[in-house]
């Protein structure tokens, strides 16, 4: 299965609620060459109208976290555990996840990433570890299946609590130390 067929398949799906209320599938952007990958939690209203992950003002703060390590929408690729905005961007229910998942272990496996990147607690405890704590282990490394995983605090965590953007940028450039560690040549390579 190719990630367009992937897309479309994503684009039809009805495995859950969230189909009937939602304005747009967010199946996730950026390149398929990238060997770094960012998960988060699920998409807000900017997200469920324009179909595109991290677009409102949590999306234009990721942006600033990404340009600080010279990263962009351009050389990552980012999307999401859910593909369809919960109800009033409450947490994705268990259900909600479990539907979707497999969409993203999809995902995936065709992207082949070196290095994943949890943005919250919720995309942490569902990828990383069930007893992950975010105020704890933010920044931390795991390995699992051959890929290197951190978690970051949520964009929208950021917005609401700025005493933790000093933690977030040594995150920060600790997940750009990682590159260079893991993908020696990305920055040589990339487009910004």
């Amino acid at each position: 299965m190719t990630m367009d067929q992937l897309r479309q398949t994503c684009l039809n799906c009805r495995q859950c609620n969230l189909s009937e209320t939602r304005n747009h599938v967010v199946f996730g952007v950026g390149p398929e060459e990238t060997p770094i990958l960012f998960v988060g939690e699920g998409p807000g209203q900017q997200e469920d109208l324009q179909g595109e992950p991290f677009v409102g003002p949590a999306g234009k703060l990721l942006d600033d976290m990404l340009s600080i390590i010279d990263l962009s929408r351009r050389n990552c690729y980012i999307t999401n555990i859910v593909k369809c905005r919960p109800p009033r961007n409450r947490d994705p229910l268990e259900t909600e996840q479990q539907a979707c998942i497999g969409y993203l272990r999809k995902q995936t496996l065709l992207l082949k990433p070196r290095i994943l990147v949890c943005l919250g607690r919720i995309a942490a405890t569902r990828l990383i570890d069930e007893q992950l704590r975010i105020t704890r282990d933010h920044g931390k490394w795991f390995q699992k299946g051959g890929i290197w995983m951190m978690a970051l605090y949520h964009p929208s965590a950021l917005l609401r609590d700025v005493t933790k953007r000093p933690d977030t940028f040594r995150d920060l450039k600790g997940l750009q130390a990682k590159i260079r560690e893991v993908c020696p040549d990305f920055y040589d390579t990339m487009t910004l």
